[in-house]
């Protein structure tokens, strides 16, 4: 009986020190202390990155607790990435709560190959502070959104935004050689163009080399992807880019219809990527001038009006 009451002694002080770890490790940094920080969770981090950043940020006591409590309340799978504003009078359980939601940014990524228009329509649904303005304001810099992931606050006004994606084209555009010594406008709209035409990454230099072997020789472009951007939206459900172009939309009256005029259309169809802006300063030597797509997204390219019906004939088109 003896040797029983120790070891139930034993386990009733394993029991309070337990209790009395885990009610510490949970407590508040300063419970007086009200003073906001902002504290930023990394795209992919895990929890023991998380418990250890805020302890040595100062916003808990225990990362270990930490840890094993976001483990036992199933929140270690909802903690969303963003800036949180934290404060050290919360506990560990209002800290892990805060984090699997009320982010104050957002994770927005813009594709490849989007116009303004539909970059608007990306920044509607993840930013709060969205007006309709905004679309204006970002079809005035076409071209020039670049293509990524960025991290947006909530709060963020159009000028902020389009100095984030602008800026970063700009940091992109510096890594890459222009050997022809191409204007950077000329560039973007070229780039602008491949991304459109090009379905896979091989074609890019070679829808490239097309383009200028056509400027070459004041050749008119006939590129569809210009059409469908001097159509607009489709309220078909078809959206920004029309399928099944006509005959009569190739007469529309536009300075983006490329088989009406020579040359360049005078600005960008959308917002290309790095590798459509580097195919468009280093374009594939061929001499192809034609090139279709087949049914199954493959461009067929051609030197001669002759190869490129043939291509038409084989392929089905």
């Amino acid at each position: 009986m003896k040797r029983l009451a120790i070891a139930f002694i034993i386990a009733l002080l394993i029991l309070l020190a337990a209790f009395v770890f885990w009610k510490a490790g949970t407590s508040p940094v300063n419970d007086k202390n009200n003073t906001p920080g902002i504290f930023v969770i990394e795209r992919g981090q895990g929890v023991k990155a998380i418990a250890k950043n805020l302890k040595e940020q100062g916003f808990i006591k225990n990362q270990i607790v930490f840890f094993l409590l976001t483990k036992r309340l199933g929140l270690d799978i909802r903690i969303e990435a963003g800036d949180y504003r934290l404060y050290p009078s919360m506990n560990a359980y209002e800290i892990a709560e805060e984090l699997t939601h009320g982010t104050l940014d957002a994770w927005v990524t813009i594709p490849e190959g989007k116009r303004a228009e539909e970059v608007a329509e990306i920044l509607k649904v993840k930013i709060p502070s969205y007006q309709d303005s905004w679309a204006d304001e970002l079809t005035n810099h076409e071209g020039y959104l670049f293509p990524d992931t960025y991290l947006i606050p909530k709060d963020a006004d159009i000028d902020f935004i389009i100095n984030m994606m602008t800026g970063n084209f700009e940091n992109k555009y510096k890594s890459l050689d222009n050997k022809g010594q191409l204007s950077k406008e000329d560039a973007v709209i070229i780039a602008s163009l491949i991304e459109r035409e090009a379905k896979h990454a091989e074609d890019r230099p070679l829808v490239s080399s097309v383009i200028h072997n056509r400027l070459d020789i004041g050749m008119k472009l006939d590129i569809d992807a210009t059409l469908q951007y001097a159509l607009g939206f489709q309220g078909d459900g078809q959206g920004w880019w029309k399928r099944g172009l006509t005959s009569n939309d190739k007469l529309i009256n536009s300075d983006y219809n490329t088989y009406r005029l020579a040359g360049l259309p005078p600005g960008p169809i959308s917002n290309p990527g790095l590798a459509s802006l580097d195919a468009a300063l280093s374009p594939k030597e061929t001499d192809y001038l034609f090139y279709i797509s087949d049914k199954n997204g493959i461009n067929r390219y051609a030197d001669t009006l002759g190869e490129h019906n043939n291509n038409i004939e084989k392929y089905g088109l």
